[in-house]
C-alpha cells in the first residue's frame, strides 16, 4: 500500500487560548457566585459540576422580569435561595450582581429557580437546557460556611453556552468585565500605538485582548515634560532597585526613572511573563532581518508622542509587556510565544501626573507575538478605586485564572508585616516587622510561634470506595488508619515520580481529608476515582479550611488554655503525634476546630484548622493565650530553615516528578513489606528500591558560605550530586545541606565538593552526614526523652 502523499499533523496543544467551537462560550461559576448570561431563542445552556455533590440553581427571566424555568423546558423546583443569599450581601460583586439586575428590570421577590445536581451527582455531572425565547438567565452555584469537621465542601461549576448559528461564525472575543467604572476605554489595533495622560494615583490596565500579543509601555514625568525635560521610566535603574527583571505585585512593584524616583507600581498580573532588557521593536530589526520599511513600535512611539514635543528616537526603551524573553547557558538572549492567553492584562498605578504610551506590536515575522499581531486594550480606573494586589495563579495549565487570595488570617498577619509573597495563590508572610527570620527561628527552637500555612491543598474524599480510592493511589497502608489518625504519606505516577507529599486524615469509615502541597494531588486523585469507576468523589476544600501552626516547646501549654474537646476526642494534653480531635475555642459553644498533632518545624507542635470566616477570632484566642509564653508569629523564610535542620522535604527542591520518594528522602512511606495491595506506582517503586541510582543525604560543609539549590556537587572533576536545600544552622553552629547523591558516593564521611561560580572555579569542602541534622530521633517532635 502506498504511503498517503500528506498526513495532517498532530495539533499543538495551547492551554488557555480560545480553542472553544464557534459560537460556544464558557463561563465559570465559583463557589457561592453567580454568572448572568443572555439567552436567545434556540440557544442551549449546559451546566457541568467538574468535582460532584455541587448544587446548581438556575433562575430564567423573562423580557418583563418575571422568573420561569419553562422557559427552558425546566421545571420550577426552588425559589431562588442562593441567589436572594448572594444579593444580600453586601459586597461588591453583590453590589455589580444586583445592578445588573435593575438594569434589566428583573422581579426578585417572588422568583423561581430549577435546581439541578441534587442527590450524590458525580463528578463531570452536566445537565442541558434550551431557551425557548429571549431571557435573563441567571446561575448560581450555592455554598456555605463547611465547618472544619464537617466535609460538606462547595466547588464551582461550569456553564457552556451554545448559540444558534448567526450571519456571523467569526468568534467574538469577550473582553473582561472592567474592574470599575474606567474614564476611558480605548482599544488599540494591532500594529499601532496610542499616547494618552494619567493623573497621579489613576490605574492603567493593559489587556491582552486575544492572547500571545504584546505591548510596550513607557511614560513621562508630565510637569517636567511641561518644563522640556524627559524624565522618563528607565528598565535599567528598576533592575537594580527591585533586584529582577522587573517589578510584580507584592513588596518590590514600582518601576523607577533613571533618578529612582517611582513612576508607576503594578498592582496586579495576570501574565506574569515580560521583558526589560530589550527596546521596542525597531526600524533596523526589520531592516536586518530583511523587512526594509516594517513597521515598529519604535517609530509608532514617535508618531503618538509627537504631539507632546517628544523627541523623537530609533529605539524606545520600554517594559516591554507580555513580551516572553529569557537567558540561556551561554548567555544567550532569546525569545518566544508569549504566555499571555485572552483577557490576560497588568494594571498599575500611576505614581505621579504622566503622559504614557502603549503600543499594539505589529511584529509578524518571528514568534515575538504567536506569529499573529492583535489589538491591546486600554483602560484607566480613576485614583478613588482601590484594587488589592495580586497576580494569577492557575490549578492546572488549562485552568481558569484566580487571582492571589488573603487567607483568613490576613487580617493580623498584615497588622505585624508588609513583607508578603505570593505563596500557591495566596499571600504568605516571609517574615515579621518586629522580628526578622532569625528571632522567628529561635523563638520556635525555645519557646513558641504561629504560623499560617492556610495555602495547602484540602480535598475531602468521600463516599464508599473512598478507602479503596486512598489505598490504590498513596503509598502508605491506609487500611490500617484508624479513625482520628493521620498518616504522612506520597503520591506516585505508576513510573514511581513523585506527585506530591502529604498527609491523610481518616475522619470516618469511608470519609477522609488529603492534604498535600499542590492541587496536582487531588485532581489526579478524582481522575482515578473516575478512572476506576468508584463511587468516591474528591473535591475541593482549601478556600473552606485554613490553618496554623502552632509550633514549640510551649505549643501544648498555650492551646490547653483554649481548646475544649468532647469526652470521647482526645485533650491537647492527650492528643498523640499524628493523631487529630475534633475540638472548639473555649467550651462546647465555640468555634469549631479540627486539632492535629503535625507540623512542619521538628518541633512538639500543632495544626488548628478552622473556617476563614472563624480565622480572625481563632488567631486572637491564640495569640492571648501565647502572651505569657513571648508567642511570636513566624514567616516562610524561617520556616525553610527550621524545615531544611529537620530534614523535612519541599516540592520542587527534594522532589519532584522525576524523583521517587527513596530519593526524595521519605523512603519510610512505601511499606513495600507490610501493604500488600497494589497502589499507583508499586511495581515501579520495587524496581528503583532494588536497583537506587540516588539517595538523599546530608552535608556538612567548611566554613560559612552557604550552598543553594542547584549548585552542583563534585568528586574531582565529575559530578556525583546536586543540592536541594541549604541553611547555616543557628542551634548546631553548622552549615549544612541536603544533597541528592549517587549512591555509590552516599557512605557517611565521604569527601565531596560544593560547586559555586560555574560550579568549576570555587569549590567549597564537604562531607556526607546523616539528617535530619537536628534532632535526628525526634525525641522533640515526639515529645519524649532522648535516647541515651
Amino acid at each position: 500500500m502506498n504511503a498517503p502523499l500528506f498526513v495532517s499533523p498532530v495539533r499543538v496543544r495551547e492551554p488557555g487560548l480560545n480553542a472553544l467551537p464557534a459560537n460556544t462560550e464558557r463561563y465559570p461559576v465559583r463557589a457561592g457566585g453567580s454568572v448572568a448570561l443572555l439567552l436567545r431563542a434556540g440557544d442551549e445552556l449546559e451546566l457541568v459540576s467538574p468535582e460532584g455533590l455541587q448544587p446548581g440553581e438556575i433562575t430564567i427571566f423573562d423580557h418583563d422580569g418575571r422568573s420561569d424555568a419553562g422557559l427552558i423546558g425546566a421545571g420550577n423546583t426552588g425559589t431562588s435561595e442562593g441567589l436572594k443569599r448572594i444579593l444580600a450581601d453586601a459586597g461588591p460583586s453583590a453590589q455589580i450582581l444586583a445592578a445588573a439586575l435593575a438594569e434589566r428590570q428583573l422581579i426578585i421577590d417572588q422568583a423561581k429557580s430549577t435546581d439541578v445536581f441534587l442527590e450524590h451527582s458525580p463528578a463531570g455531572d452536566s445537565i442541558s437546557f434550551t431557551a425557548g425565547q429571549n431571557v435573563t438567565c441567571v446561575v448560581v452555584a450555592p455554598a456555605h460556611a463547611m465547618l472544619a469537621n464537617q466535609q460538606d465542601t462547595s466547588t464551582d461549576l461550569v456553564a457552556f453556552v451554545y448559540r444558534q448559528p448567526g450571519a456571523s461564525e467569526k468568534t467574538i472575543v469577550r473582553l473582561p468585565d472592567p474592574l470599575a467604572d474606567p474614564i476611558a476605554d480605548v482599544r488599540i489595533p494591532a500594529r499601532t500605538a496610542y499616547a494618552y495622560e494619567v493623573k497621579a494615583g489613576d490605574y492603567i490596565q493593559i489587556i491582552d485582548v486575544e492572547g500571545r500579543e504584546c505591548s510596550d509601555f513607557q511614560c513621562f514625568d508630565a510637569p517636567m515634560l511641561e518644563k522640556g525635560v524627559e524624565r522618563c521610566l528607565d528598565v535599567t535603574s528598576t533592575r537594580h532597585v527591585v533586584g529582577s527583571a522587573y517589578p510584580a505585585p507584592g513588596l518590590y512593584s514600582k518601576f523607577y526613572d533613571q533618578n529612582f524616583e517611582g513612576m508607576i507600581e503594578v498592582i496586579q498580573d495576570t501574565c506574569g511573563r515580560h521583558d526589560s532588557f530589550g527596546v521596542a521593536c525597531t526600524a533596523k530589526y526589520y531592516d536586518d532581518m530583511g523587512y526594509p520599511g516594517h513597521v515598529n513600535c519604535s517609530d509608532n512611539f514617535n508618531m503618538a508622542l509627537d504631539p507632546y514635543g517628544v523627541e523623537a528616537r530609533r529605539g524606545w526603551m520600554a517594559i516591554n509587556l507580555f513580551f516572553n524573553t529569557g537567558v540561556d547557558d551561554a548567555n544567550q538572549m532569546y525569545f518566544d510565544e508569549p504566555w499571555s492567553r485572552p483577557g490576560d492584562y497588568v494594571l498599575m498605578r500611576a505614581l505621579k501626573d504622566m503622559v504614557c504610551v502603549s503600543s499594539a506590536c505589529p511584529c509578524d515575522i518571528d514568534a515575538a507575538n504567536g506569529w499573529n499581531p492583535t489589538d491591546i486594550h486600554m483602560r484607566i480606573y480613576p485614583g478613588r478605586n482601590s484594587f488589592n494586589k495580586a497576580t494569577a495563579f492557575r490549578m492546572t495549565a488549562d485552568a481558569d485564572k484566580q487571582m492571589t487570595k488573603e487567607t483568613g488570617f490576613h487580617s493580623r498577619t498584615s497588622q505585624q508585616t508588609r513583607n508578603f509573597t505570593e505563596y500557591a495563590g495566596y499571600w504568605l508572610a516571609n517574615s515579621y516587622t518586629r522580628h526578622g527570620a532569625l528571632d522567628e527561628y529561635w523563638a520556635c527552637r525555645e519557646k513558641a510561634v504561629v504560623i499560617d500555612l492556610s495555602p495547602l491543598r484540602k480535598y475531602e474524599v468521600t463516599g464508599p470506595d473512598a478507602e479503596l480510592l486512598m489505598q490504590t493511589c498513596v503509598t502508605r497502608n491506609v487500611r490500617r488508619l484508624a479513625v482520628g489518625q493521620v498518616v504522612y504519606t506520597a503520591i506516585c505516577y505508576e513510573n514511581g515520580g513523585m506527585i506530591d507529599d502529604g498527609t491523610v486524615f481518616r475522619l470516618g469509615q469511608d470519609n477522609f481529608r488529603w492534604i498535600g502541597g499542590s492541587d496536582d494531588s487531588g485532581i489526579w486523585l478524582r481522575e482515578q476515582a473516575q478512572k476506576l469507576g468508584l463511587q468516591a468523589w474528591v473535591r475541593n476544600s482549601t478556600d473552606q479550611l485554613h490553618n496554623l501552626q502552632v509550633q514549640g516547646p510551649n505549643s501544648r501549654d498555650i492551646l490547653k488554655k483554649i481548646i475544649w474537646t468532647r469526652p470521647d476526642q482526645a485533650t491537647v494534653e492527650e492528643l498523640e503525634w499524628f493523631r487529630f480531635s475534633i475540638a472548639r475555642i473555649g467550651d462546647e459553644h465555640g468555634i469549631p476546630l479540627v486539632l492535629s498533632r503535625t507540623g512542619y518545624t521538628g518541633e512538639l507542635g500543632y495544626e488548628v484548622f478552622c473556617h476563614p470566616k472563624d480565622a480572625p477570632a481563632v488567631w486572637d484566642a491564640i495569640w492571648e493565650a501565647g502572651e505569657e509564653y513571648d508567642l511570636t508569629p513566624l514567616g516562610l523564610e524561617a520556616l525553610d530553615m527550621l524545615r531544611v535542620e529537620a530534614g523535612l522535604i519541599f516540592a520542587g527542591y527534594e522532589f519532584s516528578d522525576q524523583t521517587d520518594p527513596f530519593e526524595a528522602g521519605i523512603p519510610f512511606t512505601v511499606p513495600l513489606k507490610t501493604k500488600e495491595d497494589d497502589f499507583i506506582g508499586k511495581a515501579a517503586l520495587i524496581e528503583r528500591k532494588t536497583h537506587p541510582q540516588r539517595v538523599l543525604v546530608g552535608l556538612e560543609l567548611n566554613g560559612d558560605e552557604m550552598a543553594a539549590n542547584g549548585d552542583c556537587v563534585n568528586i574531582g572533576r565529575n559530578q556525583v550530586g546536586e543540592i536541594t536545600s541549604a541553611v547555616r544552622s543557628p542551634i548546631l553552629r553548622k552549615n549544612v545541606a541536603l544533597c541528592r547523591i549517587q549512591v555509590e558516593h552516599s557512605e557517611l564521611g565521604t569527601e565531596v565538593e560544593v560547586g559555586k561560580l560555574d560550579g568549576k572555579q570555587k569549590r567549597l569542602p564537604a562531607r556526607v552526614v546523616g539528617f535530619p541534622f537536628y534532632d535526628p530521633t525526634k525525641s522533640r517532635v515526639r515529645d519524649v526523652p532522648p535516647p541515651d
